[in-house]
């Protein structure tokens, strides 16, 4: 029981994490690089599945380099 609901807490970050970055366009470095540091703990400690967590960081990855590519 305490298990599920510190894996609900951790998952509910990550998503806030996300929209967080998501909603600002363009991120801080230090805003992706937390992000990324914790979807690497969650997969890590096998809260999210390590191919999914590879095809999150993949696409911040895309959409942080998408607009200085349009530069």
């Amino acid at each position: 029981m305490a298990r599920s609901l510190h894996n609900r807490s951790v998952r509910t970050r990550l998503r806030s994490l996300q929209k967080r970055v998501r909603v600002a366009g363009q991120p801080a470095a230090e805003e992706l690089r937390a992000l990324i540091s914790a979807i690497d703990k969650a997969a890590k400690r096998g809260i999210i599945h390590r191919n999914a967590a590879n095809r999150r960081k993949a696409r911040l990855q895309k959409m942080a380099a998408a607009p200085a590519a349009q530069k």
